[in-house]
């Protein structure tokens, strides 16, 4: 029975390392799940304790943080105002829902439509949402690497417990 629950957990975190990238697709929160599921079926003794899924939590809620802001930190850094940031924020959001086009996308209209209302030409609030492209594009790569860490983590706990 052990190794059925290894290969239905290890399966979940496969799916979930690729929701990393995919939306709609809870990457880490699938991940932590499926350590908390090899937990309850095969027990303390023969899993992960819950000290480690403590710090699988605690990494999920980072990718989480790290998703809802990297675009708007990335436009910040390229001179967006509270305006843009408030809409890559919003454009995030939004964007969500869209799937894998609307995470990228949905921060850049955000913060090009912030910025035009917040009374900056086109120029210049196209150079803050090329900040967005590559706060969002980085943010991506830090949640794959999050879900890298998780999984790595876990086997690391689960097999030499």
């Amino acid at each position: 029975m052990q190794t059925i629950w290894w290969a239905i957990t290890l399966l979940l975190m496969a799916i979930g390392l690729v929701g990393t990238v995919l939306p709609l697709l809870p990457g880490t929160t699938i991940i932590l799940a499926a350590a908390v599921i090899h937990h309850l079926m095969l027990g303390a003794a023969h899993s992960v304790g819950w000290w480690t899924i403590a710090m699988l939590a605690a990494l999920t809620l980072l990718s989480f943080a790290v998703e809802l802001l990297s675009g708007s930190i990335g436009a910040k850094w390229f001179g967006a105002t509270k305006w843009g940031a408030i809409g890559g924020i919003l454009g995030g959001i939004v964007g969500l829902f869209f799937g894998l086009i609307g995470i990228f996308v949905g921060p850049l209209i955000g913060v090009l439509v912030g910025e035009l209302l917040g009374g900056k030409s086109l120029l210049p609030a196209g150079k803050s949402t090329w900040g967005t492209l590559i706060g969002t594009t980085a943010g991506m790569l830090a949640k794959v690497g999050i879900g890298i860490a998780m999984i790595a983590l876990f086997l690391t706990a689960a097999l030499w417990q």
